[in-house]
């Protein structure tokens, strides 16, 4: 008969403590396969427990595969290949990790005030809403107020149903690769941030590295690249620090109007690096439909705004919706309407002008 002491527990633990004694002893092999279990009656009566006890501590061995009942006859334990531990028997204390005091980022005035107010009102007002499943290309709130802030701010027209909603840069590059193809070459400004780089070669990409000049990619290098798709920063390239001006940007342009070549714009960090408005976007810019355009909320709010969008040529949308409009958007629907509020009150562009100014004085 097994023995254990559970005297000391209380009801709840009883039940975990004698499923936990029993388990170690199958994986050990103390209670060998085959073996048939006391009754839950009798094993109950001898460990001085309720026979409900014995009964939960059954049952969650039978869901996980330890032991199994056989009508009419009991219970029995089942066959197992367990591997053996080094270390069973001789656990350490869990190790805890420090909990990260990092301070706020530079530059960062995030208006906590603001934002939490907003998430208050957002939960009072929608409620069930936001508890449902997000659409896969994000939530119409967000992205109809994302296309007005585009056209009102930034003077950049693109309907609702060209913007993706995803969990910031890193993720919508990889939905470019699976949009595009692996099988086509990238071409990255030299030097770039790195992440880039590490992105489209984890999603299986091909890269070509080019190499950047005062004004932005070397022209006699973008001429012999046998790259399809070009990655540039035009507004404020990382870590060189160069703008692209009208002749280089109308450059870009030029190469991605022949046929199959795409431009992906990452525009991240332009509210912020220009005084006033910023410089018109190659999106804006583009007359052949050859402008991918991305940007996040990761930098212009905080880092851990985990929200981006891009914005596709209309002519991409169908191939969006084959190769990659099946997977699910990864952003909180919470968050997409607090953030959605949060710019149509004009919060977010008061945020945009209060930093500028700050940046502009030091």
């Amino acid at each position: 008969m097994l023995t254990y002491d559970l005297q000391s527990l209380d009801g709840e633990r009883k039940y975990y403590a004698l499923y936990q004694h029993i388990k170690e002893d199958i994986v050990s092999g103390v209670i060998p396969p085959g073996d048939k279990l006391p009754s839950k009656r009798a094993l109950a009566t001898h460990l001085g427990v309720s026979t409900i006890t014995v009964e939960y501590a059954y049952r969650q061995l039978i869901d996980e595969g330890y032991i199994y009942a056989r009508e009419r006859s009991g219970y029995y334990v089942c066959q197992l290949r367990v591997m053996a531990s080094p270390s069973e028997g001789r656990r350490e204390p869990l190790r805890l990790l420090p909990e990260e005091d990092a301070p706020p980022p530079e530059g960062s005035q995030f208006p906590y005030s603001l934002w939490f107010r907003t998430l208050r009102h957002v939960m009072s007002e929608y409620g069930q809403r936001l508890v449902s499943r997000s659409p896969n290309q994000g939530c119409a709130v967000l992205r109809n107020a994302i296309a007005a802030y585009l056209l009102r701010y930034r003077g950049m027209y693109a309907q609702p149903e060209q913007i993706i909603v995803g969990s910031g840069s890193e993720q919508l590059y990889e939905t470019v690769v699976r949009m595009l193809g692996s099988d086509r070459i990238y071409g990255l400004e030299s030097p770039s941030y790195g992440q880039i780089q590490a992105v489209y070669q984890g999603a299986g990409a091909q890269v070509e590295q080019l190499p950047m000049g005062p004004e932005g990619i070397i022209s006699a290098a973008l001429t012999m690249s046998k790259a399809q798709v070009l990655h540039v920063t035009p507004f404020h390239s990382y870590p060189s620090g160069v703008t692209a001006p009208a002749a280089k940007r109308y450059e870009y342009l030029q190469w991605a109007a022949q046929p199959g070549r795409y431009i992906v714009e990452d525009d991240f960090d332009s509210e912020f690096f220009m005084p006033g408005k910023p410089l018109e976007s190659l999106y804006s810019m583009d007359k052949s439909g050859s402008v991918i355009y991305l940007n996040t909320f990761s930098k212009s709010l905080a880092p851990s705004m985990r929200m981006g969008y891009m914005i596709l040529p209309p002519d991409l949308l169908p191939v969006y919706a084959q190769r990659a409009g099946m997977y699910s958007c990864s952003v909180p629907v919470l968050e997409q309407y607090a953030l959605a509020e949060f710019i149509n009150k004009g919060y977010f562009e008061q945020h945009l002008n209060r930093t500028r100014r700050r940046n502009q004085t030091k």
